[in-house]
């Protein structure tokens, strides 16, 4: 049996491909990923900036419904911080609102392309305009020999009425819309709480390095 054609070389075949298979890298001896960022148990193979760059997928019933929702809702808004002074509502539940369309319209559209419009700069001109508004009404009545925010010593005509609306529509609402689209972006920008993780373009940079690596292998 040992002289038949063949069986020789299919032994040695047999015996190279046993070779072949023990110099192979063994999977389960690599250490386990390390859930040190929040939706790890979903997606445990992508890392932190991997994650956050998962393509963004669109429902064309969210966007419809959206289109439709947002100008009421922000005309809601409007309202609200408008009407604010001597009826229910006022600066923050309108600036609340408003804040609220730029959220759905980013759940929407997606984060990337909403923030491509509404800006960083936009956040912090919001944020920072309603604070130097608010300050200068408030500060008007100190410098004529008054208290902070004492309507009644502002140079304009119905000073209390048009001061206390100022100050719900030019500075509270602004600076609570600003704060909390700012929030969100931040939130959905995500963290890295790993010591000594580097700047985000550091993870990313290593991150590109790893998976090269494993595609060379």
């Amino acid at each position: 049996m040992s002289d038949t054609p063949g069986a020789g070389s299919d032994v040695d075949d047999a015996a190279a491909g046993s070779g072949d298979a023990s110099d192979a890298p063994d999977v389960s001896d690599r250490p386990p990923i390390e859930p040190t960022y929040s939706g790890h148990d979903d997606r445990p193979h992508l890392s932190q900036i991997q994650r956050q760059q998962t393509p963004y997928t669109e429902s064309q019933v969210i966007m419809s419904t959206v289109k439709v929702v947002a100008p009421f809702a922000l005309t809601f808004g409007l309202f609200v911080t408008f009407h604010g002074a001597d009826s229910p509502g006022g600066g923050f539940q309108g600036g609340a609102i408003a804040a609220a369309v730029v959220l759905m319209i980013a759940f929407a559209f997606g984060i990337d392309a909403t923030r491509e419009w509404f800006t960083n700069v936009v956040v912090v001109g919001l944020a920072v305009g309603g604070v130097l508004v608010f300050g200068g009404i408030g500060l008007v009545g100190l410098v004529d020999g008054g208290t902070f925010l004492e309507y009644a010593r502002l140079p304009i005509p119905h000073p209390v009425k048009y001061g206390m609306e100022g100050v719900e529509i030019l500075g509270i609402a602004p600076i609570v819309a600003g704060v909390l689209v700012g929030l969100f972006f931040l939130l959905a920008a995500g963290f890295d709480d790993r010591d000594g993780a580097g700047t985000e373009t550091e993870i990313a940079d290593a991150t590109t390095d790893d998976a090269t690596t494993e595609d060379d292998r």
